[in-house]
């Protein structure tokens, strides 16, 4: 997360659905949300690796990475994820995540403190409310004057 931001500058939000998940539908509404709000959204689709999240951003400056997975393997296609953001000089960058993260019925708890683990910032459970979302992020990210 950057120290400062002045009223002017647009908060870069890096988005997709990791690993070999092909669910596309909801990251567009994800995208279509956080541009209503106000975010610059880079949206790298599906299928996306780890490094495609580092790159684009370091190429955008971008304050936050959001995760998405719901095919049930979230938990190991992220796995590593925050050591490499930190190796790429992403250290303080937050990781939120939410979705279907593992395969079965698990308890969200137990789910939610592996992933905080992993070095995420928030963790989203499956049925999440968008605009919780958003709140979240505005909260989170919000722009500070001096």
């Amino acid at each position: 997360m950057k120290n400062k931001k002045s009223n002017n500058d647009v908060i870069t939000i890096v988005t997709g659905v990791i690993g070999s998940d092909v669910h596309a539908v909801g990251n567009k509404i994800l995208t279509y949300k956080l541009e209503e709000a106000g975010f610059k959204v880079i949206n790298l689709g599906v299928m996306v690796d780890q490094e495609e999240y580092i790159d684009a951003s370091i190429e955008t400056d971008a304050d936050a990475i959001m995760v998405s997975s719901l095919y049930g393997h979230g938990e190991i296609d992220c796995m590593g994820l925050r050591e490499k953001c930190d190796e790429a000089g992403l250290t303080n960058i937050p990781l939120i995540v939410g979705g279907n993260l593992v395969v079965g019925k698990q308890n969200f708890e137990d789910v939610e403190k592996r992933f905080l683990d992993m070095g995420f910032t928030k963790v989203f459970p499956p049925g999440s409310d968008i605009e919780e979302g958003i709140e979240y992020l505005k909260n989170l990210l919000r722009v500070q004057t001096y």
